[in-house]
């Protein structure tokens, strides 16, 4: 085993977090900006990259593996919680929006998944965090994610986080699914990736489920999300209130706000 081994725990429903508890000496990475809480005696460092060997020796490997991350519209550090007490501690981190948080076991699952540019959260330390170039022309430009997606490599645990519910979905040899770009969170390596046009032009213009299907083949695992983070942003924009402007309403606008300001009038 060369990653690091962590217990973990997780809570709540549709706002989850991840609770990790690290022996000394123990430690996980994360995202910037995903921790909630620690305990004392966790000690934070900021790194360039994932930290893991795959990264490269020297300053050199270090940034041509942070600079990876850019690539994926990630940011160029990742932050590393150790335990440096002599007990047990532990350490919280939260997903950014409402979802699912999806354990990876690295090392039951041939040791690579690959999964959507933003759905990385946390792992344990040796966990590979690097980019998937898609090879295909039609998964490139049409598959949603463009032709990069996130790899995660290792035999350590390892935290995705997607929209609303997740469903896990095991595909025989042969057996076809197809899913919504936007709907797809991760597969495992074996998985046949490929993108596939919706057929019928009025059914590509007027059917409002977009022109592209992601076609995944068996044998292999694939977690498909029920609200992507784009559609609920999209929806959201959707239904804000427009000023004459063009621009969405102001904190003094509508509701409460817009009552005070009639009343002043």
């Amino acid at each position: 085993m060369k990653n690091h081994e962590i217990d973990f725990k997780l809570h709540g429903d549709d706002m989850q977090f991840v609770e990790v508890e690290l022996d000394p000496h123990e430690t996980v990475v994360a995202e910037a900006g995903s921790l909630m809480m620690m305990e004392d005696n966790i000690q934070m460092e900021t790194i360039f990259g994932d930290g893991s060997n795959n990264q490269g020796s020297g300053l050199m490997g270090k940034l041509m593996g942070a600079g990876k991350r850019l690539i994926t519209g990630e940011s160029l550090f990742m932050t590393t919680f150790t335990n440096s007490g002599m007990g047990k501690r532990k350490v919280y981190f939260a997903a950014p929006y409402p979802g699912k948080i999806i354990p990876m076991d690295l090392s039951r699952m041939g040791g690579k998944i690959i999964c959507q540019k933003d759905a990385f959260l946390a792992a344990a330390k040796g966990v590979s965090v690097g980019i998937e170039f898609q090879r295909k022309l039609g998964a490139g430009f049409f598959g949603g994610e463009g032709f990069i997606m996130q790899k995660l490599e290792g035999d350590g645990m390892a935290f995705v986080h997607a929209g609303g519910t997740i469903y896990e979905r095991r595909l025989q040899p042969g057996e076809t699914l197809k899913i919504d770009t936007g709907c797809l969170v991760a597969m495992t390596q074996d998985v046949n990736y490929d993108i596939q046009m919706v057929s019928g032009v009025k059914t590509a213009l007027f059917g409002g489920e977009g022109l592209f299907f992601a076609t995944l083949s068996g044998p292999g695992t694939v977690w498909v999300q029920s609200l992507p983070f784009s559609r609920l942003a999209s929806r959201v924009f959707a239904a804000a209130p427009v000023t004459q402007g063009g621009g969405g309403r102001g904190s003094d606008e509508g509701g409460i706000g817009g009552l005070f300001n009639l009343l002043n009038k």
